[in-house]
């Protein structure tokens, strides 16, 4: 137990062989990697009796700039160069054009809705986590003059906009596998950097997407039903962190396809994390979330919407706030 809370202590993984592909390396195994594809490489490299490396490009000894290697040839067993090196990008994700005028489509008018209310989360100066999908979309509404620095789990900081055509590197990707830029004064580092980073607090705001939220703000968003799933990547670490003062914002839409709930009493999916929301933000409204004595609060309505009709597409009582605002 840690700070009050109870944490499972695991034996650190390792294995026979551990596979690894990195940019360059010098003939002693000094490796070096490019933008985000270091990610988790140097910690495989680590955990492996025998650790085989593919590269772009074997180097003599001494051309490699010390400062520079990010693993040292200790840990680096078999080199390949292979004679048909590819890299594949598996979501080419790219900049869209701005649309001009107000959305008409409905899904459209919903989106827009959440995605302006949630960028009025942001903060100057902030050190912030956006999941794909609507929380990323929300970095489009930061205000001009607002600095927020974005993180990706996979090790950036920095992060930019999706690409043009021609900017497309597939070095360079996010945490949900798809193309980005990085702003100037970026920086790229081994995701074990980027989780001291999370774990130890040092991200003012967390936003992702959910499936289910329960009225303790207990969070289900990674095991969809009926799809396979890889795992639930770094979201549990990141929702975790609310323990360390980091603010959790879910963002989503306030019933599934079928008209279900998905705020309730009790989220049915299997959890990544429990009592770490703060703040629900869906088309209808804003909920913030009490972990201590577990209830909702219903803080802002959206126009048009009447309070009765939340009550009936909400899976669990809740709260309204003497003085509930308008949602902007």
């Amino acid at each position: 137990m840690f700070h009050g809370r109870e944490y499972i202590m695991e034996e650190a993984i390792t294995g026979d062989f551990s596979i690894v592909k990195a940019y360059k390396a010098d003939k002693l195994g000094n490796l070096i990697f490019r933008k985000s594809a270091r990610n988790f490489n140097p910690a495989v490299c680590k955990a492996g009796k025998i650790n085989i490396v593919e590269v772009e490009e074997i180097v003599e000894v001494g051309q490699l700039d010390p400062e520079c290697i990010h693993v040292p040839g200790i840990y680096v067993h078999r080199l390949i160069k292979g004679a048909k090196y590819e890299k594949r990008i598996e979501k080419i994700t790219l900049k869209k054009q701005a649309k001009t005028g107000l959305p008409t489509d409905l899904d459209e008018i919903t989106r827009e809705r959440i995605i302006r209310r949630a960028a009025k989360e942001f903060r100057d100066g902030m050190y912030a986590n956006l999941g794909i999908g609507i929380p990323m979309l929300a970095s489009n509404y930061i205000p001009d003059g607002m600095k927020v620095h974005l993180q990706s789990e996979n090790g950036i900081l920095g992060l930019g906009s999706y690409p043009e055509k021609d900017q497309v590197d597939p070095d360079l990707i996010n945490a949900g596998k798809q193309t980005v830029t990085v702003v100037p004064g970026a920086s790229y580092f081994s995701s074990d950097d980027s989780f001291a980073m999370i774990r130890g607090g040092h991200i003012q705001l967390t936003m992702l997407g959910a499936l289910q939220v329960s009225k303790r703000g207990d969070l289900a968003n990674w095991m969809v039903p009926g799809k396979l799933v890889k795992g639930m990547g770094g979201a549990m670490d990141l929702v975790s962190a609310s323990a360390a003062g980091t603010k959790v914002v879910v963002v989503m839409e306030h019933t599934t396809k079928t008209n279900e709930p998905k705020i309730l009493d009790d989220c049915s999916l299997p959890l990544t994390g429990k009592a770490c929301v703060d703040l629900i933000i869906t088309e209808k409204g804003v909920f913030s979330v009490n972990k201590e004595n577990g209830t909702l609060t219903l803080i802002e309505i959206a126009e048009g919407v009447a309070v009765a009709d939340i009550v009936q597409t909400t899976g669990c009582a809740f709260e309204v706030a003497t003085d509930l605002k308008p949602m902007d």
